[in-house]
């Protein structure tokens, strides 16, 4: 159902507080490897490393909160007209890329849950969502540049403004 010309406030804050705390998980999230790897080695852990895989549990956490909110809201609200009606290709493009996120966003903490109370496999699926994230976001960002520099549609100015 798509109804508005632009997103609510609340949406722009989910889209990028989701955004910062995937940014941390991708940075930071190798000491929670880290973590573990010592813990089954029977190893002491860092400080630091303790810190930083703690974050990362808990910003997993976050986001699957976050994630689920936000689909409650676009449930709730209704999806945005779309900004530019250009060719098929590109809006079938847009779907599967959001949809991609979508499913990433939610089965990654997930895997990540699994992993930590179950164990394998869960870890090596869940490291699986990194790369794949990592080129879910270029193709996001540059998506978001062809349209704001190419094309000049509104698109990325509709995530950094709420509708009117």
């Amino acid at each position: 159902m798509e109804n508005r010309r632009g997103y609510s406030v609340y949406q722009i804050a989910l889209h990028w507080l989701i955004a910062v705390f995937v940014l941390f998980q991708l940075f930071f999230g190798e000491s929670m490897t880290t973590v573990v790897d010592a813990v089954e080695n029977g190893q002491p852990v860092s400080t630091t490393d303790q810190a930083l895989g703690s974050a990362h549990y808990w910003a997993g956490l976050a986001i699957l909160a976050l994630v689920l909110l936000r689909l409650v809201l676009r449930l709730a609200s209704g999806a945005t007209a779309s900004a530019n009606r250009g060719p098929r290709w590109m809006q079938l493009a847009a779907h599967a890329l959001h949809g991609l996120f979508y499913m990433l966003l939610l089965a990654t903490p997930v895997a990540g849950l699994l992993a930590f109370y179950v164990g394998d496999p869960w870890g090596d699926i869940h490291s699986l969502a990194k790369p794949a994230l990592i080129v879910l976001i270029a193709a996001h960002a540059l998506a978001a540049l062809y349209h704001q520099f190419w094309l000049r549609d509104g698109t990325l100015k509709r995530m950094l403004s709420p509708a009117g």
